[in-house]
């Protein structure tokens, strides 16, 4: 079997997206910072109990540099899996990216309240 090369190997690793997810009385709120990321780079799936979110970041790269004096920033494919602390409705959600902060706002399902149910004697 052939040895993956570094490039490979790059290739093959996601990176990890940092989340905040913020519980309202009626709402979950995630944010996440998604610097360098279009519309057409995110990928959001959400069910009644998990969010999942993929995405890359595409390098822009001046072919005269030869080497990095350091380099920081990661950049290609990302994703990240979150379990919602509340069942929320999935089919509600709504997404936006503005200034790099793609924010998510799902409604919480409502409480199922409980009904009495009155016995009734038979004779």
């Amino acid at each position: 079997m052939a040895k993956k090369n570094e490039k490979d190997l790059l290739e093959e690793y996601e990176g990890q997206l940092a989340v905040d997810v913020i519980e309202t009385n009626d709402t979950v709120i995630l944010r996440a910072p998604v610097a360098g990321v279009t519309n057409d780079d995110l990928e959001i799936a959400i069910t009644d109990e998990v969010i999942n979110i993929k995405g890359e970041r595409h390098e822009v790269r001046d072919e005269s540099t030869e080497k990095y004096f350091a380099q920081e920033c990661y950049w290609g494919k990302f994703s990240r899996s979150f379990i919602l602390p509340v069942t929320v409705q999935a089919e509600k959600a709504e997404a936006q990216l503005k200034n790099g902060i793609l924010t998510i706002k799902i409604p919480k399902l409502a409480k199922t309240k409980t009904k009495m149910v009155e016995v009734k004697e038979v004779e």
